[in-house]
């Protein structure tokens, strides 16, 4: 199925919403939840599947509710259509701070991976479905785990990172990041974990035990802040929260 031409406009800018104009008839898929507003002539109606494959019976519809519910997301996802007439808009909103990426797939040979709750909406006629990861090791220790999300189709996905966007284009290299904070790649990047140095460095360097290895030709997306970071970071128990306390001895004498 050939994905519906959708225009859009990216707003905000640590936490940020994506406006999709529709013609009439027009329709954009999303994450249920993910619905910030929508203007007059807008309908939508929660579905199992994606739509991607019309003619797709009830078996096959309640295999890819399940692949979803796999992956932790909702079985359903919202379609939204403009029943009116002219243009108008809905809006999307990030579940927290980032940043929203366009990825138009027929210029990315029609098919990305992504982690699993990356996707945010995207045009009818894109297929989402379930990618699991074959190496043990990128599994257990490369941030994303084994069950990742594939995009294919024609028309524009938006995805979503945690704090600032990286985007990076390979040419046969290898590059090394920090585990969790890969968004997505493209198809034919080799995602797999490497050591973090030698045991010293494991052990003190701070960094982790593994590091996630991209390898090959292609774009890849990095995010800065991945909510599970963020999360560790903010709580009551993480590493920021004696910062503001314990400023050493030397603190102690200067505030007695």
């Amino acid at each position: 199925m050939k994905s519906h031409e959708i225009d859009y406009k990216i707003i905000g800018h640590d936490i940020q919403l994506v406006e999709i104009e529709l013609d009439p008839n027009e329709t954009v898929i999303a994450e249920a939840g993910a619905m910030l507003y929508m203007k007059e002539g807008i309908d939508f109606i929660a579905k199992m599947g994606d739509g991607s494959e019309p003619d797709k019976g009830l078996f096959g519809k309640l295999l890819s509710a399940a692949s979803r519910k796999i992956t932790g997301e909702s079985i359903f996802i919202t379609h939204f259509t403009h029943r009116g007439s002219g243009k108008s808009q809905v809006a999307f909103a990030a579940p927290y701070p980032g940043t929203i990426v366009p990825l138009d797939l027929e210029q990315l040979g029609g098919s990305v991976i992504v982690q699993r709750d990356a996707f945010l909406c995207a045009a009818l006629g894109t297929k989402i479905s379930m990618h699991f990861n074959k190496k043990l090791g990128a599994g257990f220790f490369g941030g994303e785990g084994f069950i990742l999300q594939k995009l294919q189709g024609d028309g524009n996905a938006f995805i979503h990172a945690g704090g600032t966007l990286i985007e990076h284009e390979l040419n046969g290299e290898t590059l090394r990041v920090d585990t969790g904070c890969v968004v997505g790649f493209q198809e034919g990047i080799d995602f797999s974990i490497q050591q973090a140095g030698n045991l010293k460095s494991m052990v003190f360097g701070g960094e982790g035990l593994f590091l996630a290895t991209l390898q090959g030709t292609g774009k890849v997306w990095l995010q800065s802040m991945p909510i599970r970071k963020l999360i560790s970071q903010l709580s009551t128990g993480g590493s920021n929260s004696k910062k503001e306390s314990s400023g050493g001895i030397l603190q102690s004498l200067l505030e007695s």
